[in-house]
């Protein structure tokens, strides 16, 4: 495309300096060879007047002045395209530069052939004429540039932000998957153990699964309703709904404990989900990998921000793990501008995950 473009830039060029080279040199052969040649001066070089704007001007401008002041009246069809050339194409000190040249030129021409005053102010206009829509081409498309600089940009924006859209439904899929699916897969290998010893709370264990599912495809509906607005999407889980996952993993046979502040902290939308899906992949891990009996889960409000810890007294993830969920909560924590810790805890006995996300 931009060979096509070039292509026609160098033919509608290339017709300029035919046309200008033409009216300048076809009334000057009569009048004897060298106002033929001075003609052919004044216009032939605007062929190459992208090249060398300011060069090209000089040369035109003087074969004019002295085909003037050898045999009147000549039009200035050349100097009058190089001025435009050279407010087009120049940088701005070339510009500056060349208006004291463009109108002492314009002065020679005039003054020593002893022109009268309506000639100069004729001379004048068109001059200043050529110069302005030079100068007028050249901001237009200067701000095509911009337009399409800032087009590009907004792209670029786009399709950065459809990519981290990407990435959060990616991580709310893996996050509601594998907790839903790993508790029910606990309470479900626990299930004929309990129907043997206990009866009455096998029911109790079976109807924690299909809570468990129901929940999950509950949340499965709100992160897919992202991707098709039309249909409701349903409230996104937040602070609030903290104890369902607590009471989750007692279910799956843990001590949980949750250590909410009452009333509970109001904190961003964005900050809530972060803290409730982080909560969730802690307690999945602690539930599938770590062997613990207990854990606990603790949020504090403090100046700016929202401190998340869950801590268990198992043996930390499974060497097997991918690892995926340890680099989702790190990512969710990032994207709110928070940090996030995971390490064994203090003393050696269990894992700690701390999360610490701005409010302000």
């Amino acid at each position: 495309m931009a060979e096509r473009a070039l292509s026609g830039t160098n033919r509608t060029d290339l017709a300029v300096a035919v046309a200008v080279t033409a009216a300048t040199v076809v009334p000057a052969l009569p009048r004897g060879p060298v106002v033929a040649l001075l003609a052919l001066l004044a216009s032939a070089p605007v062929l190459w007047r992208r090249r060398a704007p300011l060069p090209v001007g000089i040369v035109v401008g003087a074969a004019m002045t002295g085909l003037v002041l050898w045999e009147k009246p000549f039009l200035p069809y050349g100097p009058l395209v190089a001025v435009y050339t050279i407010a087009e194409q120049s940088d701005t000190r070339t510009r500056i530069a060349s208006i004291p040249l463009i109108a002492a030129d314009v002065y020679v021409s005039l003054a020593l052939p002893h022109e009268d005053t309506d000639v100069y102010r004729s001379l004048a206009a068109v001059f200043v004429a050529a110069y302005a829509l030079g100068t007028n081409t050249r901001a237009r498309r200067a701000r095509a540039a911009e337009l399409a600089e800032r087009e590009r940009r907004l792209a670029g924006e786009r399709e950065a932000a459809a990519e981290r859209e990407r990435a959060r439904i990616a991580r709310d899929m893996h996050d509601i998957v594998t907790h839903s699916v790993g508790l029910m897969v606990v309470q479900a290998e626990a299930g004929p153990v309990v129907l043997a010893a206990s009866p009455a709370r096998a029911e109790a264990v079976f109807d924690s699964i299909a809570d468990t599912g129901r929940d999950a495809l509950t949340q499965l509906r709100s992160v897919l309703g992202t991707l098709r607005p039309a249909e409701p999407s349903g409230p996104a889980p937040g602070l609030d709904t903290l104890p369902d996952l607590v009471e989750g993993a007692r279910r799956a046979g843990l001590e949980a404990v949750l250590d909410l502040p009452d009333p509970v902290p109001d904190v961003p939308p964005g900050v809530a989900v972060a803290a409730y899906r982080i909560v969730q992949e802690a307690l999945t891990n602690t539930v599938r990998h770590a062997g613990a009996t207990r854990v606990e889960v603790r949020l504090r409000l403090t100046a700016g921000a929202l401190r998340v810890e869950v801590l268990d007294d198992g043996t930390g993830p499974s060497s097997t793990g991918s690892g995926h969920g340890l680099i989702g909560m790190r990512e969710r924590a990032a994207a709110c501008g928070g940090t996030l810790r995971a390490a064994p805890a203090a003393g050696g006995r269990g894992f700690a995950v701390e999360a610490v996300l701005p409010v302000g």
